[in-house]
């Protein structure tokens, strides 16, 4: 029996050591593609945009000196993102096109004529932004230079004067929005963005704000940030969904799957061993190898057909591998039943729990408690002493 085991173990070990170099290499082609296509996705569509506040300074009126980063009075902002996914190789990028409306108002509070300077940055420079308009109190400026991704436009106040500077832009741009206030401690006067989505699933990047108002809609939601009076340097920020990642989800399945075949292996010996049916560790590893045909096979499908058909397709191969070979070894009743079923629930049904975003772990915590229940309830008056004892060699019989 012990010998048995160890032939068990040395199989197992083995078999795992091949998932480890098929998911290593899984994950390299991934990551080698990433590093080639997102590049390219950049380029075709565009980065993060990173949307910062319009600076604000103005010439003293007495010194003639710039005065830097005087707070905007007002701002008043409207973004609409739609998502696009788009694939490359292995990969799903989630891309975006973004509609961005600002509204801001400025003011001359002092005595005297003075000069502004309303700089506005864009938010990518390897964006292409259709439909740039920029208007000074409802007069469209028809003659726009930038400075880099920069546009500086010197505007004169009278005295006690106030004008609404509006830009807007249609752009896309690469899985994240950001609303950047400055990059010190700012203050925020009469501050309202309305962020309108066409997808329902949101969240936020780390460090930014979460909405004062989240509305669903028709087609996802409306998120509102509106402060009268704040002083931060924490952005605004929008993650857009991911959709499943075909190369980076197989790596998981794959690098977890040596769990699976433990569960595997350790139920089927405690039945056959229970039941007195005598199972080879040449079978185990035949076993094993029909276990590492379904990773084999599901990591160069995904690269021709979706992520879910080569899932049910690698499926139906490696459990018609396991059962008509299982039948010749233990028979057709027990292939079809114990074999199959426990097939199913360790390899297929753990594997597509994979597919559960955040419940992954605690779906194979469930699975690995409810296996010791079964065993514990199947064995709990099994005499081991007595099913692990040394059997003496037969006795040969005497010739008459």
């Amino acid at each position: 029996m012990t010998k048995r085991i160890a032939a068990i173990t040395f199989i197992f070990i083995c078999t795992s050591i091949g998932w480890a170099i098929l998911s290593i290499t899984v994950l390299a082609r991934t990551e080698t593609q990433d590093s080639r296509l997102r590049e390219s996705v950049s380029k075709l569509w565009g980065s993060n945009h990173f949307q910062t506040a319009p600076g604000l300074s103005a010439n003293h009126p007495v010194t003639s000196k710039t005065v830097e980063r005087l707070p905007l009075e007002a701002s008043d902002i409207n973004v609409s993102l739609s998502l696009e996914h788009r694939k490359k190789g292995l990969l799903w990028y989630s891309t975006y096109k973004v509609n961005f409306s600002g509204k801001y108002l400025i003011a001359n509070k002092s005595d005297k004529p003075a000069t502004f300077y309303f700089d506005f940055a864009l938010p990518a420079a390897s964006a292409v932004y259709d439909n740039f308009k920029f208007f000074i109190a409802g007069t469209e400026l028809k003659e726009i230079a930038f400075n880099g991704n920069r546009l500086i436009k010197d505007i004169p106040l009278e005295p006690h004067q106030t004008k609404e500077i509006e830009v807007s832009y249609n752009s896309q741009g690469l899985e994240k929005w950001y609303y950047n206030f400055g990059y010190n401690v700012s203050q925020i006067n009469n501050f309202s963005l309305v962020l309108n989505t066409d997808f329902d699933d949101i969240d936020f990047p780390d460090d930014t704000m979460a909405p004062g108002i989240k509305e669903r809609t028709a087609a996802g939601w409306k998120l509102v940030w509106k402060y009268d009076k704040m002083l931060t340097d924490v952005k605004i920020g929008l993650t857009m969904p991911e959709k499943l990642n075909p190369g980076p989800w197989v790596t998981k399945v794959t690098a977890a799957a040596p769990v699976s075949l433990f569960l595997y292996f350790f139920i089927l010996f405690v039945l056959t061993t229970v039941k007195k049916i005598k199972v080879h560790p040449m079978n185990y590893f035949f076993i094993g190898a029909a276990f590492f045909s379904f990773h084999l096979l599901l990591a160069y499908l995904i690269d021709h057909i979706s992520v879910h058909w080569a899932f049910w397709i690698s499926s139906a191969v490696s459990v018609f591998l396991v059962i008509s070979y299982m039948r010749l070894v233990v028979g057709l009743k027990f292939a079809f039943v114990e074999i199959a079923l426990t097939q199913l629930v360790y390899l297929i049904f753990f594997s597509y729990t994979f597919f559960f975003k955040g419940y992954t772990g605690l779906s194979i915590t469930i699975l690995c408690i409810g296996t010791l229940f079964i065993v514990m309830q199947f064995t709990g008056k099994v005499d081991w002493e007595k099913l692990f004892q040394k059997q003496p060699p037969p006795v040969p019989q005497q010739e008459k």
